[in-house]
């Protein structure tokens, strides 16, 4: 007979396997003391491959660079006949190229393009280049001295002094050379909601085309063989298949309704998730998911001020590194509007009384 003395329980451990969530410590990409820090992009492939074959994030992306340059440059006469002038590769406008260069460092976390001048030094081409092959070169101060752009084998190319190159940063930080790209921060929930999305249309397609097992009386591997061929020509098909009673016991392979979770709820919290995190709600791309009104405009306008952080920072780039003075105007503002609504709400609750005094004298009155 079994020893079952209660005394003789023992229990487990499991510190070593259910650990709590973690973030890894960073360091800044800043100089190290030596006479030249060099910084390259390296996971720009990568990041490109998300944007183009995920689609949210491509009109996230596209989204913030749309908005950015609004309804376009605003500037003096004298300025608005050098931008004209302006053709990048020979098919863009200033304003096609501002944006582009946006898109990139949202993608990449900096955006470079080359500054083209007439040898009596005036601004005539700015030129986007592949961010990639773009090495910042800065000294032991972490001043930028130098741009080189080398070929896919490290070996540079040209070297570009910092008056040559338009250089745009997305949210640097602290001593660093370089910006931030948008993609590390939200790769997670786009690997999570794809791989939802991925598992839900498997599922769809089993209700439809559902897995068979065909329980068959024989074990001669050539019978088996020629009777798989014929059941999966006559299911591609959609024939029917006749068989002599009890040589086959087909059994079909199902999961039981209601015995899996929906992930529908899962992916939809994923999509909001994503897009507050990247910063543009979907009532800008024209998917409505506030509840009323005022929410909507409140959302509206938080995005607003990001944008108009984005364009403030671009004009002052383009003052400082090209000489000229440029505004990007916000197309569609709504701070009046919330500002109105605001003020009217004030005006309405200070109109109303807090209580009726006449009300109160003729019940005085009728008591006496």
């Amino acid at each position: 007979m079994p020893d079952t003395d209660i005394n003789n329980a023992v229990s487990t451990d499991v510190t070593s396997t259910i650990t709590d969530y973690s973030v890894d410590s960073e360091i800044t990409d800043g100089p190290t003391g030596v006479s030249e820090f060099r910084y390259q992009i390296e996971d720009w492939a990568e990041n490109l491959g998300y944007y183009k074959n995920i689609p949210e994030l491509a009109t996230a992306v596209d989204a913030k660079a749309n908005w950015t340059i609004g309804k376009g440059v605003e500037t003096d006469d004298q300025t608005t006949l050098i931008l004209d002038t302006i053709k990048g590769n020979g098919k863009d406008s200033f304003n096609t190229i501002i944006q582009n260069l946006v898109r990139v460092y949202t993608i990449a976390g900096d955006s470079f393009a080359e500054i083209i001048r007439t040898s009596e030094g005036m601004f005539m081409n700015l030129k986007p280049l592949d961010p990639s092959t773009i090495v910042i070169v800065s000294n032991a101060k972490g001043r930028i001295i130098r741009y080189e752009q080398v070929s896919k084998t490290k070996k540079v190319i040209h070297s570009f002094t910092p008056d040559q190159m338009f250089h745009l940063s997305r949210k640097r930080l602290a001593d660093e050379v370089h910006g931030l790209s948008v993609v590390p921060s939200v790769k997670w929930i786009i690997l999570a909601r794809n791989e939802a999305m991925s598992d839900w249309k498997r599922v769809l397609h089993r209700n439809i085309d559902p897995l068979w097992i065909f329980h068959l009386d024989t074990d001669d591997t050539t019978k088996i063989a020629a009777f798989k061929t014929k059941m999966d020509t006559a299911r591609a098909g959609g024939e029917n298949m006749f068989i002599p009673k009890g040589a086959v016991v087909p059994e079909k392979v199902a999961t039981a309704d209601n015995s899996s979770l929906s992930p529908l709820a899962w992916i939809q919290q994923l999509n909001n998730y994503f897009f507050q995190a990247v910063n543009v709600p979907q009532i800008v791309i024209g998917n409505s998911q506030e509840f009323t009104d005022a929410s909507g405009k409140i959302v509206y306008l938080a995005f607003e001020q990001s944008v108009k952080g984005e364009q403030l920072y671009i004009e002052e780039q383009v003052l400082h590194q090209i000489n000229l003075e440029i505004r990007l105007t916000f197309q569609g503002s709504l701070q009046q509007d919330t500002v109105s609504d605001t003020t009217s709400e004030v005006e309405e609750e200070a109109q109303e009384p807090a209580s009726q005094p006449n009300d109160t004298t003729a019940e005085a009155e009728g008591n006496t």
